[in-house]
């Protein structure tokens, strides 16, 4: 038996990089995957990937899935998207909350429309979704959310700025910091009902992915100081299955928790070498 037989999961922003990963792992650990995203095939979109192919992976691997196309930066969007998963496999077990939007933009140009649409995408989808599943949750007495973060909610610190250059990461960098408070201020609400998990991960390193290659955050594909996808997949696995009284309210990063946890030897990045998020030290 996998570590998630029998249980249901949503993964959003499934159509590539780390949803993806996190997405056929899961049905790897024996989930019923529903994976959702805005690009059901590829060529939909600028950047490579789909929802067809992760869930034709996921499939053709022996696993179970099917692909739900939504906009999770509206609450239509994210209440149909639970509706759907649940005619699919039944109550849901496992949401994680990856999608993610942001233009690399200084402030002083950021157009109000763009800004607003992260925030909807980044944080307020996250809220409605979760608040969407925790009924399902909060009747079996068991369930878990995890949120992706990022090493962006660690903010510059206060001046004098030696660098002064405008990378345009200030929106992306507040909403992850908005969801990393909001994890824990959810995971102390839902203490009350039993095993319920809501956590945050980070990658301990820039995951390689056609989405930071495109911003350049990356050299490739193929970047040695990167870690792989993997690494988040097996991170969000852990807070996913490894129970509330070990993990719930945790803001942590990939290598960080897989160390703590044995399932790594060594580890590197963010939460190990470098100081996390505050939120990751409380």
């Amino acid at each position: 038996m996998g570590k998630l037989t029998g249980q249901v999961a949503v993964v959003t922003g499934a159509s590539r990089g780390i949803g993806q990963a996190i997405a056929e792992l899961f049905a790897a650990e024996g989930a019923s995957v529903v994976c959702a995203a805005r690009t059901l095939e590829e060529g939909g979109h600028q950047l490579e990937g789909s929802l067809a192919r992760t869930v034709a992976n996921i499939k053709a691997a022996g696993g179970k899935a099917v692909a739900v196309v939504a906009d999770v930066s509206t609450e239509a969007e994210c209440l149909r998207l639970i509706d759907e998963a649940r005619a699919a496999f039944g109550p849901i077990d496992i949401l994680v909350n990856n999608a993610a939007l942001n233009f690399y933009i200084p402030t002083k140009d950021y157009p109000t429309n763009r800004w607003v649409r992260a925030f909807a995408v980044n944080v307020h989808g996250p809220f409605i979704l979760s608040k969407a599943v925790l009924p399902d949750m909060i009747a079996k007495g068991a369930g878990a959310i995890v949120n992706i973060s990022s090493g962006a909610a660690i903010g510059p610190g206060r001046g004098p700025y030696a660098d002064q250059t405008a990378r345009g990461g200030v929106l992306y960098g507040a909403t992850k910091a908005a969801l990393e408070r909001f994890t824990q201020g959810l995971a102390q609400e839902v203490a009350q009902y039993g095993n319920i998990t809501v956590a945050a991960v980070s990658p301990s390193q820039v995951v390689p992915t056609p989405g930071t290659v495109f911003h350049k955050l990356v050299s490739g594909m193929d970047d040695p100081k990167g870690e792989p996808p993997s690494m988040m997949a097996r991170a969000a696995l852990l807070l996913a299955s490894e129970g509330a009284a070990k993990v719930n309210g945790r803001v942590t990063y990939s290598q960080q928790i897989l160390r703590e946890f044995g399932w790594i030897d060594s580890a590197k990045g963010r939460g190990v070498d470098i100081t996390g998020s505050g939120y990751s030290q409380v």
